[in-house]
């Protein structure tokens, strides 16, 4: 396993020729022969990483077999994306990891439901595997917008010389 030493949404044409670390859920594959692209998704946003046959010296069989949600670290070194490859819609669209090595963190089971289509999910089955749910990037946005909430009541009452405790909770006996 290799300690991260970016996020997934940081990584940007200045880091370009720099060897990084990279931890995070893939988020799509896509095979294109003996080049294998993986998005890989953090809660700070998504890089794209390649493994090339021609320069990956792991098991690239193995590779060809990852699928959405499994956990990867991976080392690579940044580089420009071709030209007709940039993304415009990321905001790491101009570059990519060419991955050197990786270590398989959780290999994900076969999901329950389409994440990109949890709409369409029965509500039983999408409560039951709710962490599923909560690595997606609306629910993520929410859970940041309530933490930053609840940190700036906190802050504004503490300045006050409010004191924050906590009660049991009553229950009707």
């Amino acid at each position: 396993m290799y300690k991260r030493s970016h996020t997934c949404g940081q990584l940007r044409k200045s880091n370009v020729g720099v060897i990084i670390n990279l931890n995070g859920w893939v988020n799509s594959v896509r095979l294109h022969g003996q080049v294998v692209f993986v998005d890989l998704r953090d809660r700070y946003g998504k890089t794209q990483i390649v493994f090339d046959a021609d320069s990956f010296s792991g098991d690239f069989e193995a590779v060809k077999k990852l699928s959405m949600e499994d956990v990867l670290s991976v080392q690579g070194t940044v580089r420009d994306r071709a030209e007709s490859a940039v993304n415009p819609n990321m905001d790491t669209g101009e570059i990519e990891v060419l991955v050197s090595e990786y270590v398989m963190l959780n290999e994900a089971a076969p999901l329950p439901f389409v994440l990109s289509d949890r709409d369409n999910a029965e509500e039983n089955l999408r409560l039951k595997y709710r962490y599923l749910e909560l690595r997606m990037e609306e629910l993520q946005k929410n859970i940041l917008i309530r933490h930053e909430t609840y940190q700036a009541v906190r802050t504004y009452l503490s300045g006050l010389e409010f004191v924050e405790i906590e009660t049991p909770v009553l229950m009707k006996s």
